[in-house]
């Protein structure tokens, strides 16, 4: 994901001249063809995220449409009240981008998991929240948030993420990428989880039970009209993050859920317990320990099923 993005940017940045590429003290390399092409654009910022968000709500107020970068859980929890204060406050059109999001750095230990950063940066208002969920999906949200002038949080995986689409689909702030059709199952996806949730699919597509599977790579603002159309349809919607079950996808579409006058499906959320993981092990190790498997995923939706 994140050589996509520093691709993306680095064409985008040649048909705009007001965007600028900020860094926490990582991507030098990776931003090379960004600093030959655009130069005197990209500014290492060091490992002072905190300064980076305020210089980045400076230049968007001078006019400019900076691109902050660097690793999720340094880019968010050291700098939540530099993103509330200097860029959400004053509507400014900064780009948060947060890569190795989640569980991707799970060898690192805690300090580099970023498990709750969604559910703390959609409570911010007028902060758009995006999570795409392969290589090209981070291309049309990358394209997406900078068509409009709001601030967005950008959340990526890391690199060598499965490749689920063919090409960039159409993405819209807001809007559902839906692959099949909601069925009797929803499986609804936001970040790195689709491939797996396209997988999960393909089990219980062996099984006789028809499944949709759905992307949302804006988790706020929801697609509502996607969601009532799937509560109607299906018996059960799941979603899944690697993210925790509380704030969340999860927690986005329970509490739009709790609004509704008719209820429809049965809601099932899959992310991390409310815990932290204390163990040590690759990313697929995290996805075993929190039940963010294909085989589990299913296991949970079949036991749903054959429950009264």
């Amino acid at each position: 994901m994140r050589n996509a993005f520093a691709h993306e940017i680095t064409q985008l940045a040649q048909q705009d001249e007001r965007i600028v590429l900020l860094s926490g003290d990582i991507g030098n390399r990776l931003f090379d063809e960004f600093k030959a092409k655009c130069p005197g654009r990209f500014h290492n910022c060091g490992v002072a995220e905190a300064n980076m968000i305020g210089v980045a709500a400076g230049l968007a107020m001078n006019g400019l449409r900076p691109i902050c970068y660097t690793i999720a859980p340094f880019i968010t929890y050291r700098c939540m009240e530099q993103i509330r204060v200097d860029v959400c406050y004053h509507h400014v059109p900064v780009t948060i981008v947060g890569t190795g999001s989640g569980l991707a750095y799970a060898s690192l230990g805690g300090t580099h998991h970023s498990c709750e950063d969604i559910g703390m940066l959609r409570t911010l208002p007028d902060l758009v929240v995006m999570a795409p969920g392969d290589a090209h999906e981070v291309r049309g949200c990358l394209r997406s948030v900078l068509k409009q002038s709001k601030p967005a949080y950008l959340r990526i995986g890391k690199k060598g993420e499965a490749t689920v689409h063919s090409d960039v689909p159409p993405i819209e702030v807001g809007k559902a990428v839906v692959l099949t059709p909601p069925g009797r199952i929803t499986l609804v996806s936001t970040g790195n989880m689709l491939p797996i949730v396209q997988a999960a699919a393909a089990l219980l597509a062996t099984k006789n039970i028809s499944c949709g599977v759905t992307s949302l790579p804006t988790v706020k603002p929801l697609d509502t009209a996607f969601l009532q159309t799937a509560f109607a349809i299906s018996q059960i919607v799941a979603t899944v993050e690697e993210h925790s079950i509380l704030g969340g996808l999860g927690g986005s579409v329970a509490e739009w859920q709790s609004d509704q006058a008719t209820r429809g499906a049965r809601l099932l959320r899959f992310g991390t317990a409310d815990e932290f993981y204390h163990e040590t092990g690759e990313q697929e190790h995290a996805h075993e320990h929190f039940g963010l498997t294909p085989e589990k995923i299913v296991a949970r939706i079949l036991a749903t099923l054959s429950r009264p």
